[in-house]
């Protein structure tokens, strides 16, 4: 009877407790008043914890007497006691008390005495102060945690290295040895001598999983020799990513080029893939910065079209943010935006990859938390198919309305990731069922989400290329979404996108997923503009050399604009198209031209006339469903004015890229330049994309 009172009372107490528990919600903002996206709030002396939206929005349960704590990088931390109320809103300030901010392969953890990080590093005058040739006992007591077992001393050794602190309690918690690249055993790292090792790098627990997957969980020693090339802090850097290489445009003389001719470019994967590396501390590949799909990835406020085409176009002169020698013109275009009622019928495949690949968090499961969005947006006369595809391709879903929500997201939350990649065979059956049930006045699109990693089958860039740039003929558009990191094949996606008629992606949050299928839904899915192509001829009058910043992938020849079996860009319903020039003017001495010899044989004659323009911009483009192209001409004034926070703040997204790349143009311009330039054009910043990019900058800046 007494154990029954006991427990009576015990659950009564727990009742109580709970009784006492509520819901507590609020917005976490920065100094500025602007959200704070992925902020964490956290129950005090409890695991209870949960993040902000991208609206700064969080709730979560806790009682009166708890205390919330709020943090987010490169902020202080601040605790609020729950009391009474049911909202809390607060607002961090920037931790100016940090010394030292330090990159792990788990991202960044910041100091304010002795840093502590994943990585021990033992270096080759301390190998030489032990008196033990065995290079495994040598690391004794240089390497927190470490233990070394060794078995049957006297005959036939073996010996077994653990680090404590892995969280492994059974099954084989051995440390991973790797000399210089290679996986290797203990008896070949017995046999080193420690005079013909450099450095020993030991990364612990999840440290060792992050750089060498799970066989890295227990624990990972990283040997380089004398004599080897690897180094293991390189490969906390630069992960098993592929980029397209980019020659930076350099300047152009007017008086010997006067055209330049380009394809327009609504990808924006390069500034959600180089923010996720900023916010993973990883250092950043040149060949990753995409400086037109960074500049592209903002809204701005330009005018919708009113007459017959499907976009407006507006240019603007001011002098350059970074170099005051220069001048800087920015041409924009804006797609008219349709409702989602206003869009036709959709018939959509999905192309889902589920191979291996695929199994972490932030790829399989978050592309189906992904899609989940864009399938709440169906209307009953869209249709969607699913075929994804591993070591083959199958189909897992037939035709459905996108009335019977529940049976595509069914079939999406059955997904699972095993096998190797035959993507080429995915992206066949993907169109031939998109052709079967093709809507003449619809919108029939392939979405292909994946990471990249075609190894089965047609699976090179140059594969790719062929088999989509003939399935493109079947009118069915291409989006392409890529997911993860550590393996992620940007050239691959971006050359289908690129020949396939459609737009790139990368989704690394729930954040930008709403982004691509919630905002610009209609944009992702609906092209209003196919092949749209930009032709400029500047005013060797007023224009001595230019450059067109970005766009090195999408450059054309001149002869190529008239010429309508040429591939180009395509524009989308509310997508905007940002190009930016640096043009020197005539007269002024610039370090960035050089001396070319006079032609014997042709000589140049300017014109006299049109002596205000500075240049004339034409675009060609296509209906959908057209083979002919359209023109449209747009003159540009030699009139300088005052930059719009538009203009400021394309400049500071390009100079903040032009940066990331060691560009030779970006003339000795820091940091705080972009930030302050970026603060300006910052402008009304209604979602918060442009304040987000700020706070990016400053975090990149705590890094250097």
């Amino acid at each position: 009877m007494k154990k029954v009172l006991q427990l009576f009372f015990v659950l009564l107490f727990i009742i109580q407790l709970h009784a006492q528990e509520k819901a507590i919600s609020g917005v976490v903002s920065d100094e500025n008043g602007q959200p704070l996206p992925a902020a964490v709030v956290l129950v005090k002396g409890t695991t209870n914890g949960t993040s902000t939206d991208f609206d700064g929005k969080y709730a979560i349960k806790a009682n009166e007497k708890d205390t919330l704590i709020f943090s987010y990088v490169g902020y202080a931390n601040r605790s609020e006691i729950v009391g009474k109320s049911n909202i809390i809103n607060v607002s961090l300030q920037p931790d100016n008390t940090l010394d030292e901010v330090v990159v792990t392969a788990l991202g960044i953890k910041t100091y304010r005495n002795k840093p502590q990080t994943a990585m021990e590093v033992v270096r080759a005058a301390e190998l030489k102060q032990s008196s033990n040739p065995n290079i495994i006992q040598s690391l004794t007591g240089k390497v927190s945690g470490l233990q070394i077992n060794t078995k049957n001393k006297s005959q036939n050794p073996t010996t077994r290295i653990v680090l404590r602190g892995n969280r492994s309690t059974a099954g084989n918690n051995k440390a991973l040895i790797v000399i210089d690249g290679k996986i290797a055993s203990e008896e070949e790292l017995s046999k080193l001598k420690p005079n013909k090792i450099k450095e020993v790098n030991v990364l612990k627990g999840a440290s060792g999983a992050a750089l060498y997957g799970t066989s890295g969980g227990s624990g990972v020693i990283v040997v380089n020799t004398k004599k080897g090339s690897y180094q293991a802090k390189q490969q906390l850097k630069v992960l098993n990513e592929s980029y397209t290489k980019i020659h930076e445009n350099k300047f152009k003389t007017t008086s010997d080029s006067p055209l330049s001719t380009f394809s327009i470019d609504v990808d924006k994967a390069a500034y959600s893939n180089v923010r996720r590396m900023i916010n993973n501390g990883q250092n950043i590949p040149a060949d990753a910065v995409k400086i037109e799909e960074m500049v592209n990835y903002f809204d701005y406020n330009y005018a919708q079209p009113t007459g017959e085409h499907p976009f407006s176009i507006q240019t603007e002169l001011a002098i350059t943010p970074w170099n005051n020698q220069t001048k800087l013109v920015k041409i924009g275009l804006q797609g008219k935006t349709y409702s989602n009622q206003e869009l036709p019928a959709s018939n959509l495949t999905f192309l889902i990859d589920v191979s291996g690949s695929m199994s972490s968090q932030n790829k399989l499961p978050l592309l189906k938390s992904a899609f989940k969005l864009l399938v709440n947006q169906l209307r009953e006369q869209d249709k969607v198919s699913i075929v994804v595809y591993a070591g083959a391709a199958g189909v897992v879903l037939e035709p459905t309305s996108g009335k019977d929500k529940k049976k595509i997201l069914k079939a999406l939350d059955k997904l699972q990731s095993g096998g190797s990649t035959a993507g080429g065979e995915g992206i066949e059956l993907a169109y031939a069922l998109a052709e079967k049930n093709f809507k003449k006045k619809g919108n029939n699109r392939v979405i292909l989400a994946t990471d990249g990693d075609f190894n089965v089958g047609a699976s090179t860039d140059a594969d790719m290329q062929t088999l989509i740039e003939e399935k493109r003929k079947s009118g069915v558009f291409l989006s392409v979404l890529g997911f993860g990191y550590g393996n992620y094949k940007d050239s691959k996606l971006e050359t289908l996108a690129d020949k396939g008629n459609g737009n790139h992606a990368f989704i690394d949050t729930m954040q930008e997923a709403q982004k691509v299928f919630g905002k610009e839904f209609g944009g992702t899915l609906y092209t209003i503009a196919k092949d749209v192509k930009i032709q400029v001829e500047f005013n060797p009058n007023k224009v001595q050399a230019y450059r067109l910043i970005g766009y090195e992938n999408r450059m054309l020849e001149n002869e190529d604009f008239m010429d309508d079996t040429k591939d180009a860009g395509e524009l989308g319903s509310g997508h905007t198209v940002t190009a930016l020039y640096e043009v020197i003017p005539v007269g002024v001495d610039s370090a960035y031209l050089k001396s070319i010899s006079d032609l014997k044989y042709t000589k140049t004659e300017v014109s006299t006339h049109f002596q205000d323009e500075l240049l004339t911009v034409k675009f060609r483009y296509k209906k959908p469903d057209g083979k002919k192209s359209i023109e449209m001409v747009h003159v540009q004034k030699d009139i300088v004015v005052t930059a719009s926070s538009d203009m400021q703040f394309a400049a500071a997204v390009a100079l903040f890229g032009m940066q990331l790349r060691q560009s030779q143009f970006y003339n000795n311009s820091n940091v705080e330049d972009v930030i302050s330039l970026a603060k300006i054009g910052r402008g009304e910043d209604t979602l918060g994309y442009r304040s987000e990019f700020i706070r990016l900058v400053k975090s990149y800046e705590s890094l250097k």
